[in-house]
């Protein structure tokens, strides 16, 4: 059968240097009390992915094989750096001039007002065609998908306006959560700010979204001009980063790409929060480590953040352990996913798929860092 153990950590928020050696901890007090189990598999969801990714590169004899579902495998430096280029360009094209804070941000209350001027700014622009593309091009930095809640309509692919609807309210999310509240704490704990975008072209991650057409559509429907506002993003003062914040966050949430245990990483493709682009992040770096053999990746049918239902989180324990019993990987291939996931629970959505995310915008990871620039 299976134990299933976990810890909360000592504490909240991006409490890595917490987490790890918390879920260690619990590791250890379950062997001393029950003795040691026959396999051990670290897990976890959204940031609990990225605690598992760093045990299975830092503490591998603890662990016979890892599961990011939904993970932050891009690690910590990759994503405070591209949650800053959305805000960037909605303060640059929609509020100019005004004195909202990006970074270094004082405390939870400073980065509530900065949260909500900036959503009032946005909210005021989806009231015209031009604020709309505008929204759309800070989203499509951040690889914002067209569908990205479960409870959203699926937009067709030439429906611009509907896949723009949907990215709206992402935005705001993204503005109430991550860029300024979350980042206010994790700034604490690293000493300072640890994003920059000195020296990024913007005209190129533009180029690499995986919504940019949907960008220039608008674009075009509104009548502004995507060059004007590409040049005006290039000409705006940047912002630079704390060396000893840097270092901190990348010691501490950025990864190698060295695997010595198999690891299985599952995303959906429909991730507002954390983009499946990220996988294309851990795929760069698992590769350049030569480690690419122990990475799988396998990807559902679904918007939202985890919206992964019981059959599809069984198959992947299920493929996992098949990986741990033959010394090789069998069956990742989307059909026999889903074969095991309605062999497990036939009651709930099987909806792997094959699919290939685009590159990630600003990836950074310890064996090449500068290419986050």
């Amino acid at each position: 059968g299976y134990a299933l153990a976990g810890s909360s950590y000592a504490t909240t928020g991006w409490a890595v240097t917490d987490a790890v050696p918390d879920q260690l901890a619990t590791l250890t007090a379950f062997t001393e009390r029950f003795g040691t189990a026959s396999r051990t598999i670290a897990w976890g969801r959204s940031y609990g992915g990225l605690v598992t990714t760093a045990i299975a590169e830092r503490n591998p004899d603890r662990i016979d094989g890892s599961i990011s579902l939904c993970g932050l495998v891009h690690g910590g430096v990759a994503n405070w750096n591209n949650t800053l280029d959305p805000v960037f360009a909605i303060k640059t094209l929609l509020a100019p001039g005004t004195d909202v804070p990006l970074v270094n941000i004082a405390d939870q209350s400073a980065a509530d007002a900065a949260a909500d001027a900036l959503t009032t700014v946005v909210d005021s622009a989806q009231a015209t065609a031009e604020g709309r593309a505008r929204i759309a091009l800070a989203a499509a930095l951040h690889n914002i998908p067209v569908w990205n809640q479960p409870t959203q309509p699926r937009p067709a692919g030439t429906d611009w306006d509907a896949q723009q609807a949907n990215q709206y309210e992402a935005v705001k999310g993204l503005l109430k959560i991550a860029a300024f509240n979350r980042r206010q704490e994790a700034e604490a704990r690293a000493g300072g700010n640890m994003s920059w975008n000195t020296g990024v072209d913007y005209a190129k991650l533009l180029g690499r979204s995986s919504v940019r057409k949907e960008v220039t559509e608008l674009y075009r429907k509104s009548g502004l001009s995507l060059r004007a506002d590409l040049a005006t993003l290039k000409r705006a003062p940047r912002i630079g980063a704390d060396p000893n914040a840097v270092a901190w966050m990348s010691g501490t949430s950025s990864f190698t790409g060295k695997l010595t245990k198999p690891q299985l990483s599952v995303h959906t493709i429909g991730d507002a929060l954390v983009p499946v682009q990220t996988e294309s992040a851990l795929q760069r770096a698992v590769t350049a480590a030569g480690s690419a053999s122990r990475l799988r990746q396998a990807y559902t049918d679904n918007a939202g953040h985890c919206t992964f239902s019981p059959a599809e989180q069984l198959a992947a324990l299920h493929t996992l352990e098949d990986r741990l019993t033959a010394g090789r990987w069998v069956g990742t291939d989307p059909a026999s996913l889903n074969s095991r996931a309605t062999a497990a629970d036939p009651t709930s959505p099987t909806r792997y798929v094959p699919y290939r995310p685009a590159p990630y915008p600003r990836p950074y990871d310890l064996a090449h860092p500068a290419d986050g620039r």
